[in-house]
């Protein structure tokens, strides 16, 4: 079986511009649509919103590689990183917290250079103990001399999905893809870079493990280049996850063809805008909750105020069922009833939450939620 790494221009990858101009199109479009919004609004991500994306981001990524991590132990993880609050949440996962670091690094430090040294830190960092499950590995290293394939079925009887470069053209190799992302890529399309830059580096496979982390992670790097924005307000590796059969099925037909990778970034563009179409009810949450907070950014609330309005926030609207009622506020603050009945007067009286229509004793309110149209 030949794969393109082997052949003689590899890897000066081709496409055809008019297959892919309505595809490219109807992305921007779709991008432009949600970074208008944002910017227009001139709101800031806040830590709190900002954690969920990055929890999604976290937990779907592992996920497409079989890795399963509990979606509490890295809320603790993210508060943790972010400065959020910690009391009450689970211990934090220590193999979460490495993928993390490596996240912000890429998105937060989008404009840094990429080096040979900062995707070796990023692939120390995913495994800790210098374990991948049972099985010890190079770290922070390319990989050897073995024979690095992807297969898949029991053991005498596995297919061979794919096989990498042979060990000894691993330096090399890395060294022309650092030359293609610092240099060449400059003058491609920055989402078809962040499409080809994932395809290329999973090509590649320099490392034992972590490969398609550090792809996914790559990606994420060049569309916050491309969008000037080092805060993601949606998760390319849910929807990769919700399409993962696609998603490995387009990588073995194209590492097997030629260097025309039309169909590979066809497939890019659609995922792409199928993440952020996806995304728009948590995109939502959060352009509302930090529209609330810059509307409110003068009145006078305290702890418990500010955590319960964040929760309705957080539930969206017709969200939190049933409506916030004197027994939930107590439940919520742990504090006594004649507090909560004080507080949500306070809230009232200041056009926060308004009241339910409801009969007899079943009072409850609900939060007036900014426009964000």
């Amino acid at each position: 079986m030949s794969y393109i790494w082997d052949l003689k221009e590899w890897p000066y990858f081709k496409w055809q511009s008019d297959k892919l101009i309505d595809s490219l199109s109807r992305a921007r479009f779709t991008q432009g649509k949600l970074l208008s919004k944002i910017r227009s609004l001139g709101l800031a991500l806040g830590q709190e919103s900002r954690s969920e994306i990055l929890i999604e981001e976290t937990i779907k990524t592992a996920a497409i590689e079989g890795i399963l991590f509990n979606r509490e132990a890295v809320r603790s993880s993210v508060a943790r990183k972010l400065g959020l609050p910690t009391a009450g949440l689970k211990p934090s996962d220590r193999n979460a917290e490495g993928l993390i670091d490596v996240i912000l690094d890429a998105t937060m430090h989008y404009k840094k250079s990429l080096t040979i040294k900062r995707l070796k830190s990023w692939q120390a960092a995913l495994f800790p103990t210098g374990y991948s499950g049972l099985t010890k590995i190079r770290v922070g290293k390319w990989r050897g001399k073995t024979t690095m394939r992807v297969v898949s079925g029991p053991i005498g009887r596995e297919k061979i999905h794919f096989e990498a470069p042979p060990g000894n053209r691993v330096v090399f190799e890395m060294k022309k893809f650092i030359y293609w992302w610092e240099k060449l890529s400059k003058t491609i399309d920055g989402l078809l870079k962040a499409g080809i830059a994932h395809f290329y580096f999973v090509t590649v496979h320099p490392f034992e493990d972590g490969n398609g982390r550090i792809a996914r992670v790559l990606t994420d790097m060049a569309l916050a280049q491309d969008e000037d924005l080092s805060k993601r307000y949606y998760s390319l590796s849910g929807r990769i996850m919700a399409e993962r059969k696609a998603y490995y099925e387009i990588l073995e037909r194209s590492q097997k063809g030629s260097l025309d990778i039309t169909t590979w970034l066809l497939w890019f563009l659609k995922c792409y805008v199928h993440a952020i179409e996806d995304s728009k009810e948590a995109i939502a949450i959060v352009l509302q909750k930090s529209a609330f907070w810059q509307k409110h950014a003068q009145t006078i609330l305290n702890k418990n105020q500010q955590k319960i309005i964040n929760r309705l926030l957080e539930a969206g609207q017709d969200g939190f069922e049933g409506g916030l009622s004197t027994r939930k506020y107590v439940a919520m603050t742990k504090t006594s009833r004649a507090t909560a009945y004080r507080d949500i007067t306070d809230l009232l009286k200041k056009k926060i939450l308004i009241r339910r229509k409801a009969q007899g004793r079943n009072v409850s309110y609900d939060l007036i939620f900014p426009s964000i149209e």
